[in-house]
């Protein structure tokens, strides 16, 4: 949600449907990366396009998550108020009014739907990550937790 206060400029209900899709889409996706064929697709795309798997649920998740930001994307050039940006999405469609006229600019709606998925599955990705390995290691090592001995636990886990 924290993500999602500075990209989108809003937080979801952690009730919201759209939300929880979101992150199921998301985390369905971070599993399916492992399988084989997914790796393959990433080496053999066009030959894979022809085979059954998980690779199409994959991109089929992708394209979900690219709707969403795309749809975010899309109300906020409707609510648009160029000398109040909430958020990053706002910052880069002031941006891509100011580049209008440049024919090489890089600032254009395609761009910014990449920008902002890859900005929210990075914060997302490594946040729950560095969570989930957080938890692992205080479910090892408990002596470690309220003791004041973090340090201990840096020492271990260096040597």
């Amino acid at each position: 949600n924290i993500i999602c206060s500075i990209v989108f400029g809003d937080r979801f209900d952690y009730e919201d449907k759209k939300f929880l899709d979101l992150i199921d889409w998301i985390e369905e996706n971070n599993r399916l990366q492992t399988n084989v064929q997914v790796q393959l697709y990433n080496f053999f795309p066009t030959a894979m396009d022809y085979l059954p798997g998980p690779h199409k649920q994959l991109i089929e998740n992708f394209e979900r998550v690219d709707k969403f930001t795309t749809d975010i994307i899309k109300e906020h050039q409707k609510t648009l108020d160029p000398t109040c940006p909430r958020d990053f999405i706002d910052a880069f469609l002031n941006k891509m009014e100011q580049e209008k006229g440049n024919d090489d600019t890089k600032f254009t709606v395609e761009t910014l739907s990449r920008t902002t998925l890859d900005l929210f599955l990075a914060g997302t990705g490594t946040t729950s990550l560095t969570l989930r390995f957080a938890m692992l290691i205080l479910h090892k090592y408990p002596e470690i937790t309220g003791n004041g001995n973090s340090l201990k636990l840096f020492n271990r886990l260096w040597d």
